[in-house]
């Protein structure tokens, strides 16, 4: 068990961009850990949020919140993302224990799915991002030494350059099925790299595959400037979601894969926290209206 985390300047963290909102989510996680009704634990969030300079003074606990649940950012958005959490380890779980035992994290971030989720026997996890990224992470779970529970596998390349060798060198067999994430990642791609990733996916997934990934379907999303997420978040930690975000018009990826055989559901967030009975309701001038959960099957023709 991990304990309690220490405020540290020895690792120097991710750098800027859409690194920074990867300590976002973490922050997030490490409030709902600590939550009395708590969706989600992830004990080692708060240790990445504490080790990285950028974030070191955010908060990791609910009583370090200002407002509390009434602060859009801390409050509403970090709910946001637990429920996220959530939702996507129930998927992967589940896709484990029907008997994949491929799973692949794209754009994993500061996930700590290999450390924190009870795995079957003989699942690896491939985990998909940026040089900087996984070194950080793996220097702050080596400093806990944190075991993973599955066997884990970085894969230091940008998702915007050709992953696909990278990802067989390290193991990766096609002719078997896997289960995919793309969390909190499409939106900040271009429109045609989204495409060229979905397609992919496809070709390297063998019958009986998963994929759940999110996407945004607003067609303006400067429609949204003024919301209380997009403002709190500038205001309180400096971070311009909508300056991160690719405005192209977004393809349809889940129709994408419906057309190539895939059985596809789509969400809105709401649905899942009425489920749960906790996590963010509907709202005026809500930047999270557009968000949609897609979950896809590859299913036998």
């Amino acid at each position: 068990m991990v304990g309690t985390a220490h405020r540290s300047t020895g690792v120097e963290g991710v750098d800027g961009g859409v690194g920074v909102t990867a300590l976002l989510v973490a922050a997030a996680r490490a409030i709902e850990t600590h939550r009395h009704d708590s969706l989600a634990r992830d004990v080692y969030a708060e240790h990445f949020v504490l080790a990285a300079p950028a974030s070191a003074h955010w908060p990791v606990r609910t009583h370090q919140v200002p407002e509390g649940d009434a602060n859009p950012l801390w409050g509403r958005f970090a709910r946001y993302f637990g429920l996220r959490t959530r939702v996507l380890d129930d998927f992967l779980l589940g896709s484990v224990h029907a008997g994949v035992r491929q799973v692949v994290l794209l754009g994993a971030g500061l996930d700590a799915r290999a450390y924190r989720l009870d795995w079957p026997a003989g699942c690896v996890v491939f985990e998909v991002d940026r040089e900087g990224v996984l070194a950080f992470k793996q220097d702050v779970l080596g400093a806990l030494a944190a075991v993973p529970k599955a066997a884990r596998v970085p894969i230091p390349v940008d998702l915007r350059e050709d992953w696909t060798g990278a990802l067989g060198d390290a193991g990766f067999d096609p002719a078997v099925p896997s289960v995919w994430l793309a969390e909190g990642l499409l939106f900040y791609l271009p429109a045609a790299v989204e495409t060229r990733l979905i397609d992919t996916v496809d070709r390297l997934s063998a019958e009986g595959s998963a994929l759940a990934f999110e996407v945004k379907l607003e067609k303006d999303l400067l429609a949204y400037r003024d919301s209380p997420i997009y403002t709190s978040t500038r205001h309180q930690i400096g971070i311009d979601l909508l300056d991160l975000f690719d405005r192209q018009p977004r393809p349809d990826s889940a129709g994408a894969l419906s057309d190539k055989g895939w059985s596809t559901s789509v969400h809105t967030p709401f649905d899942f926290a009425r489920r749960h009975g906790r996590g963010p309701l509907p709202e005026q001038n809500d930047a999270l209206a557009g968000n949609r959960w897609v979950f896809a099957d590859r299913i036998r023709p």
